[in-house]
């Protein structure tokens, strides 16, 4: 069963060589399918507890999200489609994200944390392995 937010055969072409390969230890579900997992909960919003069973255990999925987000592969595919789209910054907003009220600081100064967080990731480097 084929899901509406599945990747068509065309994207999957596109982003299967981005992948890491020569992954060390048992073998891996399958790349695709997991990814697949992994749209579904950014793009509804559900909990990872209540992916369907059809794209595999949710601890995996889960794992490989967090893990692929520690090395630096999500920026990595990221860079890569970026570089394919000649306009792909005009896509790039972020206006659509919501932030709770309290996001714009508050009454006891935390608001230099919060500005001393964003240059600390903004410092991050990142690097396709």
């Amino acid at each position: 069963m084929i899901g509406r937010f599945d990747l068509s055969d065309e994207e999957w072409a596109v982003i299967a060589p981005l992948l890491p390969k020569n992954v060390r230890g048992p073998r891996r579900q399958d790349d695709r399918r997991v990814l697949n997992g992994i749209f579904y909960i950014l793009r509804t919003g559900a909990p990872w507890r209540d992916l369907p069973e059809r794209y595999g255990p949710r601890t995996t999925v889960y794992n490989r999200y967090v893990r692929w987000g520690e090395r630096g592969v999500w920026k990595g595919i990221f860079n890569a489609l970026a570089e394919e789209v000649e306009d792909s910054f005009l896509f790039i907003d972020a206006s659509i994200v919501k932030a709770h009220r309290a996001a714009s600081g508050s009454k006891r100064g935390n608001w230099q944390k919060v500005l001393d967080a964003h240059a600390a990731v903004a410092q991050a480097k990142f690097t396709w392995p």
